[in-house]
């Protein structure tokens, strides 16, 4: 089995005569309902998230706890990820996203009922967390059999952009909804993104087999041998390696702040409705620079760029931190940390062009296990992140927290750049459906 068609070729290998538009890729009948309930469902999480996490501070002025409830979601990628991802490729891929959906239905809604005690509610969110490895695999892979060559290209960068978007807008009406409304009814609007994309993904995807079967996989085969053929198929490649590494030790450290966002927008002196503001800067900066990196430049030139926006992701992590230390409570300085948690999601936007990279280099059949591993990692490395944020935040003051976060990071990612450079123009490894490599 080869791998997938790369960037500026069709499926047959031959070059395209021009870079696809994003008028082409949303043409796409099967890429809108992919697209448009990816970005339902994840402005609703951050409702539910946002929400969440401001009533358990308000309730335990704990930061540890705090971040906790922001993290939780990320954790069962880590525990359950490689094992839950092989669902992607054992069943039919539209199957397992409305299914999926579904049951986040009835489980947010279950969290939405007042009066529920808090651990109720946390064991409810990380039940509707289990649910995300197996969707975020089909819906990955389900996209990479839908779209080919430089059109896969664009939409994996649209996707990421527009859901940086959906962050944006989540953060954004969470901070003002939580002032204005019971945390119930966020859950229930959340609970009705899920609805409204599984009814979305039920009329509009096409009926496809089980990517396995179609590729004359073996029967009966355990979901322990199938995560392992992904963990293998990713071990014998020095680029996919390389790929994940500096994204998973790269996230680390630029995304850890959140998990203490409510203690740092307390610790400068503002109110709950500003966490979101906050929350938002990060992934609005990741918009426009995705929006620039996908249209003006080619994913070689993206590739390229790659250490100099990690970098640019870090710095202004750091300079947020000392600006929260030395400057203090007060307006002005609440807002120059928002500026430059802005300027770091510029930097952020280096996610793009590793995304693309890895996921057009997996083989189609083994795209739902690839992707399961390397989001499980990355996941992980979000929710280990904010939960050390959170406890380092208990002894020390927040704006501290952020700028050993920042410094930390910016010595951390020097060995993986490093590798990463390394391996440019090196090719994946291809499988076979029997997890044997392909010389």
């Amino acid at each position: 089995m080869s791998a997938a068609a790369p960037a500026g070729s069709d499926r047959t290998g031959a070059p395209e005569s021009r870079p696809a538009t994003f008028r082409e890729v949303l043409a796409e009948r099967e890429f809108r309902p992919l697209f448009g309930s990816y970005l339902l469902s994840t402005a609703g999480d951050e409702l539910a998230r946002v929400a969440l996490t401001v009533l358990v501070y308000q309730r335990t002025s704990s930061p540890l706890l705090s971040a906790i409830t922001f993290g939780i979601s990320y954790l069962p990628w880590l525990l359950g990820g490689p094992l839950l991802s092989t669902l992607a490729d054992r069943f039919p891929r539209h199957r397992v996203l409305i299914t999926t959906d579904v049951a986040r239905v009835v489980l947010v809604a279950g969290m939405a009922i007042p009066g529920t005690p808090l651990p109720v509610l946390l064991a409810l969110l990380l039940l509707v967390a289990l649910c995300a490895p197996p969707f975020e695999s089909a819906r990955s892979a389900l996209m990479a059999d839908v779209l080919d060559g430089d059109r896969y290209a664009l939409a994996t960068s649209l996707t990421n952009v527009g859901a940086q978007v959906a962050q944006v807008a989540g953060f954004v009406l969470a901070g003002s909804l939580v002032a204005l409304f019971s945390p119930s009814a966020v859950l229930l609007l959340d609970a009705a993104t899920f609805a409204v994309s599984a009814l979305w993904l039920s009329a509009r995807l096409q009926r496809r087999p089980a990517p396995a079967a179609e590729a004359g996989g073996e029967a009966g085969r355990s979901v322990w041998r199938d995560a392992g053929d992904g963990v293998r198929l990713i071990g014998r490649s020095p680029r996919l390696r390389a790929i994940l590494v500096l994204t998973w030790v790269g996230t680390l450290f630029a995304n850890a702040a959140e998990g203490i966002a409510t203690p740092l927008v307390d610790g400068l002196g503002e109110g709950a409705a500003h966490v979101g503001v906050l929350l938002a800067a990060n992934p609005l900066g990741v918009t426009v620079g995705g929006l620039l990196l996908a249209r003006v430049l080619t994913q070689e030139r993206r590739e390229r760029l790659v250490p100099v926006l990690v970098v640019l992701s870090l710095l202004p992590i750091l300079a947020a931190g000392l600006v929260t230390m030395w400057a203090g409570p007060g307006r002005g300085a609440y807002v120059l940390v928002v500026v430059l948690m802005f300027v770091a999601g510029l930097g952020a936007s280096w996610t793009i062009p590793l995304n693309v990279a890895f996921v057009q280099a997996v083989p189609s059949a083994f795209r739902g296990r690839a992707f399961g591993v390397a989001v499980s990692g990355l996941y992980g490395v979000q929710g280990l992140g904010v939960l050390v944020a959170g406890l380092a935040a208990e002894g020390l003051p927040a704006g501290a927290v952020v700028a050993l976060i920042g410094g930390t990071g910016l010595l951390a990612v020097v060995w993986p750049l490093l590798s990463y450079g390394r391996t440019q123009g090196h090719v994946a490894a291809t499988a076979t459906p029997a997890g044997r490599s392909v010389p």
